[in-house]
């Protein structure tokens, strides 16, 4: 891979980061619930940073390494809802849960096909960033979705 395609696919993740964030605040604005209007402008504020990380990355700053964080692999049991202005926060996380998997996916493939080990290397946190908002709205999820079994 070149450096013109290393930073298409850099832009292209910003682009992702911009669209995450962008949705987050779409549902911060439009909840009522505090907790996750709280929730939500978190993971807006996070989708920024990782934003500012990439752009950082393209002027030659060094990546941040972060903690493996736990997958519950709660996604793989629910199918992708379509956004809709009448969502049920169950399905606004849900759908904030698939969007988060999938941006998870996209950087641990696009580590696995790089060959430069500084590439892999944001790739790869980028991956985990994005592994740890998933784990945190499949917690969220959890207790909303089956509040029996608390």
């Amino acid at each position: 891979m070149d450096a013109g395609e290393y930073r298409k696919i850099l832009e292209m993740a910003i682009a992702n980061e911009v669209a995450a964030r962008d949705f987050y605040k779409s549902i911060c604005e439009k909840t009522g619930d505090a907790s996750l209007k709280h929730l939500f402008s978190e993971l807006a504020d996070e989708e920024q940073k990782h934003k500012s990380f990439l752009e950082g990355y393209l002027t030659g700053t060094k990546p941040f390494h972060f903690a493996e964080v736990m997958d519950y692999h709660v996604t793989e049991t629910i199918d992708k809802p379509r956004p809709s202005i009448a969502m049920k926060p169950a399905e606004a996380i849900g759908l904030a849960m698939k969007e988060e998997e999938e941006a998870m996916r996209l950087y641990q493939g696009l580590a696995g096909a790089s060959t430069d080990s500084d590439q892999k290397q944001t790739f790869v946190t980028l991956a985990n960033m994005e592994r740890s908002h998933k784990v945190r709205l499949e917690e969220l999820y959890t207790s909303m979705a089956y509040p029996e079994v608390w």
